[in-house]
């Protein structure tokens, strides 16, 4: 009999009595992340200018059921079937040596660059708020990430369960605030909408919507596992990714959208199309307030964000302690946020989906090819998951290949096309026999 790895042996299925309804948990976290201002901030550029409000909702229509189908569904499905994790569940796409890497320290990986993003946005608003025009590169903005950044990591560790407990609330400060900004500009919408750029292509702004939320979306599509072994069935699976993810998109990404669309309207002297530049031509303490709020609103989310990159790393790498590896990843975090370099969403988002819209995939064929269920680990390393990824890892980092810019725009939405060759790539190596065999 093969012995399992720890990671695997030493983790016990969630019971069923100690789930709850989709309402309570599914839903409103899910809600949550779509909430952050991360998501929507810079939805509209590269977008709204090239394709028109339209067409953009549209979009966001399209990413919003393909979020729910093809990111999440499986993973949730399966760790609702088996009330296990998803570094586990993971174990039958990738072997369970395999599942060190992917999808176990890759989650924890890229958790650091989350949180480069967050600290970056808050410090931001944090010194919007107070007035301060200083930049990244400055030694006040610096000082500013690094106090947030250590503070929200060390609540991540030490005091994550108070802040489960209060972040349904804090959630609806966002909430609130979206609709204060849509009421503020809604004027604009009386007047005709924006007309699409001179010369623009209106795919290539549909594409790069769906890219932007599907790329966003996908390492928490993959933790549906996580969020499924919470649920007490299918229809709980179901429901909480249907309203906590289709309908949350759809909600805190088409009333930005509308918001700045309007905007461009009332305020003609507005430049570029970021979420911020709405709220700061708003003007006034409202503006100050709510820049103030926003960096509030960041915090469940950024100690979130530490607490799962410390579990993956501990999880994974037991012999290094929990805090040192955790915070050794808060201050590549602080780095890249104090230098700018969180500052490119997009692109992150892109990265995002190059990495963990290939492992959403794969997983989606092992579900379906085992007949709608977990398979179990697969001995050490699952090729068929692996070359998987790797396929759908090239065809998602095309946008950032020396190609020509019309290719480059073809390429987009690249997170579901690497999802999509991930999906595929798994159903043709298992064909032809490269797929592990399950640890009895």
């Amino acid at each position: 009999m093969t012995t399992l790895p720890d990671y695997i042996a030493k983790t016990t299925p969630n019971p069923p009595g100690s789930r709850a309804p989709w309402y309570t948990n599914t839903a409103p976290t899910y809600a949550g992340v779509f909430l952050w201002i991360g998501f929507y901030e810079s939805i509209a550029e590269g977008t709204l200018g090239p394709a028109g409000l339209g067409v953009c909702l549209m979009a966001l229509c399209v990413a919003a059921l393909l979020s729910f189908a093809l990111y999440y569904y499986a993973p949730a499905m399966m760790g609702m079937k088996t009330g296990l994790p998803l570094y586990v569940v993971g174990s039958s796409t990738f072997g369970t040596r395999g599942g060190y890497l992917m999808p176990g320290l890759m989650m924890g990986l890229l958790q650091i660059g989350w949180y480069s993003v967050s600290t970056y946005l808050a410090t931001t608003f944090l010194l919007k708020s107070m007035g301060s025009a200083s930049a990244t590169g400055t030694v006040l903005f610096t000082v500013v990430a690094m106090v947030w950044g250590y503070t929200m990591a060390w609540i991540g560790a030490k005091g994550i369960r108070y802040v489960a407990r209060v972040s349904l609330l804090i959630n609806a400060i966002p909430f609130v605030m979206i609709l204060v900004v849509f009421l503020k500009t809604s004027g604009g919408l009386t007047h005709a909408a924006p007309p699409a750029a001179s010369g623009s292509d209106g795919y290539l702004g549909f594409a790069l919507l769906v890219q932007i939320v599907t790329g966003f979306f996908a390492t928490a599509g993959a933790a549906g596992a996580d969020f499924g072994m919470n649920s007490r069935d299918a229809r709980d699976v179901r429901l909480g990714g249907l309203v906590g993810i289709a309908l949350a998109i759809l909600f805190a990404g088409g009333l930005p959208l509308l918001s700045i669309a309007a905007a461009h309207n009332l305020y003609p002297n507005l430049q570029g199309y970021s979420f911020d530049a709405v709220i700061a031509s708003i003007g006034g303490l409202l503006a100050s307030a709510m820049f103030f709020l926003y960096a509030i609103a960041s915090v469940p989310g950024a100690c979130f964000c530490a607490f799962i990159a410390g579990n993956s790393f501990s999880t994974m790498l037991p012999r290094v302690p929990r805090i040192s590896s955790m915070m050794a990843g808060v201050t590549v975090s602080i780095i890249l946020a104090s230098t700018g370099v969180a500052a490119n969403l997009v692109p992150f988002f892109q990265i995002v989906g190059a990495s963990f819209g290939p492992i959403c995939g794969a997983m989606l064929a092992d579900y379906l090819l085992s007949g709608r269920k977990w398979a179990g680990p697969r001995q050490g390393i699952n090729f068929a998951g692996y070359g998987a990824w790797a396929v759908g890892f090239v065809v998602g980092i095309l946008p950032f290949l020396p190609v020509s810019e019309a290719w480059k725009g073809y390429a987009q939405p690249a997170t579901v096309y690497s999802a999509l060759a991930g999906f595929l790539t798994y159903v043709l190596l298992k064909k032809a026999g490269l797929e592990s065999a399950s640890v009895r």
